[in-house]
């Protein structure tokens, strides 16, 4: 799990431009962040071409924190 935290930790921050320290497993990507309907977007866009899938609108819905993102990621078919 750690390594698809730090992966998506260095999108998160560089799209952002937020240290990367701020984005925690914990951190609400829209609160905490402070990313909007256009940041999530991207970064979906950039983990389905970074990982060759497609993240369904439902289970974009449920992506709140960081930590939602990354136990998706994890739980993908290898």
């Amino acid at each position: 799990m750690n390594n698809m935290y730090e992966e998506v930790k260095t999108i998160l921050a560089r799209q952002l431009r937020i240290s990367p320290e701020r984005v925690t497993l914990d951190a609400q990507i829209k609160k905490d962040l402070g990313a909007d309907s256009v940041d999530i977007l991207q970064l979906l866009m950039r983990l389905e071409d970074d990982y060759g899938i497609v993240i369904p609108d439902q289970e974009l819905a449920k992506f709140e924190t960081v930590n939602d993102v990354v136990t998706f990621l994890n739980n993908l078919p290898k």
